[in-house]
């Protein structure tokens, strides 16, 4: 599936004021999309990415990396922190000799710039379409490592074992709030005029604002959502999502609100 906003567009965004809620690392693309269709962009980041706590389970897993059938990455942030931990313990991106998925574009790419190959990258880039990719693979004995953020989805894992696999599952990474969260985002949304659009690029995004600024204060921002996952973290607080992406990228994030304003 690719995204289709026409070439001839121009400033199809002009006069569009679009929060963005990603972390401050990961937001330029985004941003950058949004500027070139002629949107004001506001960068709000509603979550920041840290080392976890505890290297405890990641560096058994590291310990012990050679006996893995394969290495599943959900994030480009899994990604970045487990190579740099691997990296500080000695180890090298060449000694991973398992196979390798990748979740998303974003994700697949960051293991490329290490150097690394993707072996296997889902359809869709949520977990359900991580399952239907492993499908065709026997997966009966065979070990998993997924490094991935501290609070996250068990259904990949759990569906994974239930086709035999030993997979395990550890914390590379764990995202926060950010700490002046509340009082920025009180600014943003109390102020008038009120931002046209809050895009959410995953749940966290949605619980971290929503929590700190409350649902009422969005009741009218057209919220524009990545995906069907981070779609029901909005309706859990009571607001409707007004574009989601059919595509879970930056690109289709852009041409959801696109389309949602043009009908192209």
């Amino acid at each position: 599936m690719s995204c289709s906003i026409p070439p001839d567009s121009g400033k199809l965004l002009a006069g569009q004021r679009v929060v963005v809620t990603r972390p401050r690392e990961q937001s330029s693309e985004l941003a950058a999309r949004l500027r070139m269709l002629g949107a004001e962009v506001i960068e709000l980041p509603a979550i920041e990415t840290r080392p976890p706590e505890d290297y405890t389970g990641l560096d058994a897993a590291i310990a012990q990396l050679n006996t893995y059938d394969w290495l599943v990455f959900t994030s480009a942030n899994g990604v970045r922190f487990f190579l740099q931990r691997l990296k500080a313990l000695g180890g090298s991106p060449d000694l991973i000799g398992a196979r390798i998925c990748a979740i998303g574009p974003a994700t697949r790419a960051a293991l490329e710039q290490a150097g690394l190959r993707v072996d296997l990258v889902p359809r869709e880039y949520v977990a359900e379409s991580l399952i239907e990719a492993f499908a065709e693979y026997p997966l009966e004995g065979r070990r998993i490592l997924l490094p991935r953020a501290a609070a996250a989805r068990e259904l990949a894992p759990q569906a994974l074992r239930q086709r035999g696999a030993r997979v395990d599952v550890v914390e590379a990474y764990r995202t926060l709030p950010p700490a002046d969260l509340p009082r920025r985002a009180s600014m943003i949304f109390g102020a008038q005029p009120k931002p046209d659009w809050v895009t959410f690029t995953s749940a966290s995004t949605v619980v971290n604002l929503l929590t700190a600024v409350g649902a009422e204060s969005l009741r009218d921002v057209r919220i524009a959502s990545i995906g069907p996952v981070t779609s029901a973290a909005v309706r859990r607080f009571g607001l409707e999502v007004a574009a989601e992406a059919q595509v879970y990228t930056s690109e289709g994030l852009v041409e959801a609100i696109a389309r949602s304003l043009k009908g192209f």
